[in-house]
């Protein structure tokens, strides 16, 4: 049996679980998500827990029942406290602002880039922290992880200086430059 697919999911107060034929629908103070999961697991909700099984001990069931529990047990968290990815920008004229529900971003190319969030995430910019500090906000993990990525991939942080778009727990090795004879 999967260790983290036979975990029960605690439902936290005020959030509200349905189960409609191959869909979960999860409603909580920060929003509302809905997933279809994958064909033949089981869920069931029991005693303010969510509860997911296989019908069998194929190894695509026991693939898929893991990531079904994980799934669900993110769209729980997504909805009740929400999701942040934090990432620095480094390097010098490296800006980014906030115009609506925009990021203008200025990092050493000829042209500002212009980068449009997607409904239901929300960006937070420090100025006057240095590297430049931008905030995503969001309940969708999946989501976010792949906002994060994309504006990441704008400029990925540069092998010898350092300069770039990086995520903040991100470590770089930098490389050694050319040296003198």
């Amino acid at each position: 049996m999967s260790r983290i697919g036979r975990k029960p999911i605690e439902i936290p107060k005020g959030v509200e679980v349905n189960l409609m034929e191959n869909t979960v629908k999860v409603k909580g103070p920060k929003g509302q998500l809905e997933w279809k999961w994958p064909e033949g697991m089981t869920v069931t909700v029991e005693d303010g827990k969510v509860i997911v099984k296989r019908p069998n001990d194929a190894k695509k069931n026991k693939a898929l029942h893991g990531l079904t529990r994980s799934i669900i047990a993110n769209m729980i968290k997504g909805v009740s406290e929400g999701y942040k990815k934090e990432l620095h920008i480094v390097g010098i004229g490296y800006r980014v602002d906030l115009k609506g529900q925009n990021l203008m971003f200025s990092l050493g190319y000829s042209h500002p880039i212009e980068f449009p969030l997607p409904e239901g995430i929300t960006a937070e910019i420090d100025h006057k922290a240095r590297p430049l500090k931008l905030t995503l906000h969001g309940i969708d993990k999946q989501l976010l992880g792949q906002v994060a990525a994309n504006i990441r991939s704008l400029r990925p942080p540069d092998a010898y200086k350092g300069k770039g778009i990086r995520y903040a727990d991100e470590r770089l090795k930098l490389k050694p430059g050319k040296t003198a004879k």
